[in-house]
């Protein structure tokens, strides 16, 4: 039997499955998928498994109302396989305080997977209302499983992790594109190329014909490679004068964070290990123009310690500027009790003063607030945080700016996570700065998964990225996403590095999501042209 007789026999198997044995299919190929995320990278196994989603929905055409259904659940079948092994970390959070959370365990494997699939099953029932029994289907499922991913990156607060598009992040040279069409633009090219092997299968087409869908689809994954590799060549990674960071991962256990009578011992950590020396050049913190330390750093509020604040003050050399992520307490009359905050990016100077501040934006829902929070309180349930009435959310994004470094756009933990909400504007920083506490999640994919992510927003704006997080994964990353300096997961210590210059502002930071726009506009209005023509399904 030739290589394409076996193709079609594997094909036919998929596309006559029906009842479990297609969710089981449609379960694995999900599953097998997720390896394409880091910490893996191993992206050609989507060239299986999209042709996988692709024979599925062609299978959809024996179900009732045109296959939509019967698509829909294929797609959730598989959504729910590539979340589950893909977010499975997200559990490590339910244990920090197991006495209280463990319980809701199941609900955070399983139950947030179960939603997100929603969304992979809309992609799958619209493309199944696009489809037509040639290569076309392939820009159907494309522009399909796009918009969908959108919608969830942006409905309900968003949660656009590990969107298809991240596939093509890694090596560095295919994330440049990111530059200009951004993760979505990212993401039809994505399901693209990875789904084009299906159409090898296509009866009553020629050999050439059956080729040109993913010989098309190498030649865009080779263009890609090339513009990125240019892109990199032409812009090789420059520091700013004069500036010198030190990043400060204490990597605490979660639960000593948020134990007030853990106070000074945290404090004493930060201060020693902020001054560490780390070779016979090094002078602490003294040759240090940006102390830098993670989210949410301390278990009290830290503007109303008076001592911590003088030790603070007592570290810092003149010209040096504490970076710090901290929980704010809200401007309150006189005697009336604080029950909520904000999540906050102090500046703070060699005096102890406070230079400026940022309340985070983008709330994390169900850790640091709950929907329908007073009644949701009121029958017993707490967000993991256990703030009381949730955190406070800030009033808009804005620069910090410091004396003695270019001003820079804070992001506080999964905030760099949404592309479309980084509006910089005519205001353009000099770089950006994460302060995440992945703590929640232990030696996990996930914090690998989160710098992946906040890399891309780098290359995506052409500014550098500084990343400070309590376990790890600290780093410095350059305006085209090389790590320039790295601290690993679960590793106590302090990272000294320059910070890099930026490059010119890219296309997708002129013109934010129009590139991809325009991208999914044209070819929905292909795949509907050809739908309307003679023999569509």
């Amino acid at each position: 039997m030739t290589r394409r007789g076996v193709l079609s026999r594997i094909a036919s198997g998929i596309i006559l499955a029906w009842g479990w044995k297609r969710a089981v299919i449609a379960l694995l190929a999900g599953a097998l998928s997720s390896l394409a995320m880091e910490p893996f990278n191993a992206w050609p196994v989507l060239f299986i498994t999209f042709p996988i989603a692709v024979w599925l929905i062609d299978g959809s055409a024996a179900g009732k109302r045109r296959g939509v259904p019967a698509a829909a659940m294929a797609g959730w079948w598989f959504g729910f396989g590539y979340f589950v092994p893909g977010l499975y970390w997200i559990g490590y959070a339910f244990l920090v305080d197991a006495d209280t959370f463990a319980w809701l365990l199941p609900a955070a494997i399983c139950g947030l997977p179960a939603y997100l699939a929603l969304f992979t099953a809309l992609g799958f029932a619209l493309a199944r209302l696009l489809w037509r029994p040639d290569s076309l289907r392939i820009l159907s499922l494309a522009v399909s499983l796009t918009i969908s991913e959108w919608l969830r990156g942006h409905l309900l607060t968003g949660f656009p992790w590990n969107a298809f598009g991240y596939a093509l992040t890694e090596p560095l040279a295919l994330a440049q594109s990111i530059s200009v069409i951004g993760i979505w633009g990212l993401t039809l090219l994505a399901v693209a190329i990875f789904a084009s092997p299906a159409v090898l299968i296509d009866g009553g087409t020629t050999a050439k014909r059956r080729w040109a869908a993913p010989a098309i689809a190498l030649a865009v994954l080779a263009a890609m490679a090339v513009f990125g590799g240019i892109r990199l060549k032409l812009s090789p990674t420059q520091l700013v004068d004069n500036v010198r960071l030190r990043i400060m991962q204490p990597n605490l256990p979660q639960d000593a964070r948020f134990n007030y009578s853990a106070k000074a011992d945290v404090m004493q950590k930060y201060l020693s290990l902020s001054d560490r020396s780390t070779g016979p050049k090094s002078t602490g913190v003294r040759d240090v123009s940006l102390l830098i330390w993670p989210e949410s750093a301390f278990p009290f509020f830290l503007s109303r310690e008076a001592d911590a604040m003088a030790q603070i003050a007592e570290l810092l050399p003149k010209g040096t500027v504490l970076l710090t992520g901290a929980v704010r307490p809200p401007e309150l009359p006189p005697g009336r009790r604080i029950t909520r905050a904000y999540n906050s990016i102090y500046a703070i100077d060699h005096d102890g003063s406070i230079l400026s501040v940022y309340d985070k934006l983008h709330l994390v829902p169900f850790g640091e607030f709950l929907p329908y929070q007073n009644l949701m309180e009121k029958i017993g349930f707490v967000q993991l945080t256990k703030v009381q009435g949730g955190f406070l959310a800030g009033v808009a994004r804005h620069n910090l700016e410091l004396p003695n470094a270019p001003p820079l756009l804070p992001l506080i933990c999964y905030e760099a996570i949404f592309p479309d909400e980084i509006a910089i504007g005519n205001n353009r920083p000099g770089w950006m700065l994460n302060l995440t506490n992945d703590g929640w999640f232990g030696i996990s994919s996930g914090p690998y998964q989160h710098l992946q992510q906040a890399r891309m927003r780098a290359i995506e704006q052409g500014l550098p990225l500084v990343r400070a997080a309590n376990t790890g994964v600290s780093a410095v990353i350059d305006p085209v996403g090389r790590i320039v300096a790295e601290l690993g997961l679960g590793v106590e210590g302090v990272l000294d590095s320059g910070l890099p210059a930026p490059v010119a502002p890219t296309i997708y930071a002129r013109v934010g999501e129009l590139p991809a726009a325009v991208l999914v506009a044209l070819v929905m209005m292909l795949v509907l042209l050809r739908k309307r023509s003679p023999g569509s399904c």
